[in-house]
């Protein structure tokens, strides 16, 4: 296998970056109509941590690290490396000694689409991390690949320079020029959500806040007693 490595692709604006990351991944997700997730097999190694910052993309060979140690001098201030393989891995392609290389250049985390290790060491020194799994299987360097070229994680094109948000709740992708677009949706969407929070505090129901009474009516979803619903039971009525 060949490649390639870009220099210098255009990133999403910092300030953009910044602040999307001061919302949720649900939020930004929403925000953008439900687009851009991450699958549910990228999971977090730490809990309580929200990054957010421009993708540094990497496609490497199953069972091999070469191109990530390649991809650590493309990486710089305020970006998050991504990296997924040409066919599925989960062996320990990322550890301790990259997360040290790349806090060092001021990398605000990584995503994998394979395995890493060194978990607990990368909890104590509060790199964040996200995978595919874990797992202290080790690799080789010995296969060419790319850096910083469109890759795909569960179907989701990631382009070098898109902003990357990863919390508790996984990985959304933000295209980078649709960032400042998105930061200003998903502001919304949250001043929405405080307006909400409040109505369901003070006791309103969902059910009137959206006006979801219709929608089970024209379902011909039916409220019923107890009694009366005991009684159609025992007359053999069925309500499928």
């Amino acid at each position: 296998m060949s490649g390639v490595i870009v220099t210098n692709p255009p990133k999403a604006r910092p300030r953009d970056v910044d602040a999307l990351a001061a919302f949720g991944v649900a939020t930004v997700s929403e925000a953008m109509g439900r687009t851009g997730l991450l699958g549910p097999g990228i999971r977090p190694v730490q809990q309580g941590v929200r990054v957010a910052g421009t993708a540094v993309t990497v496609l490497g060979w199953p069972g091999d690290n070469l191109m990530i140690h390649a991809a650590v001098e493309q990486c710089g201030e305020g970006d998050i490396l991504v990296v997924t393989t040409t066919s599925p891995c989960q062996d320990g392609l990322f550890g301790e000694l990259f997360a040290t290389a790349l806090a060092r250049r001021g990398v605000r985390g990584a995503v994998l689409n394979t395995g890493i290790r060194d978990t607990r060491e990368l909890r104590d020194m509060g790199f964040a991390a996200w995978s595919r799994a874990v797992w202290a299987q080790g690799t080789v360097k010995a296969t060419g690949g790319s850096v910083n070229v469109p890759i795909a994680i569960d179907g989701q094109v990631i382009e070098p320079g898109d902003v990357i948000l990863a919390d508790d709740d996984g990985v959304v992708v933000v295209p980078r020029e649709r960032a400042r677009e998105t930061a200003a949706r998903s502001a919304a969407r949250e001043a929405k959500e405080a307006a909400t929070r409040a109505a369901f505090a003070a006791g309103e129901l969902g059910l009137d806040r959206y006006g979801l009474r219709d929608t089970l009516k024209r379902l011909g979803v039916e409220y019923r007693t107890y009694e009366e619903h005991r009684a159609r039971e025992a007359r053999g009525e069925s309500d499928r």
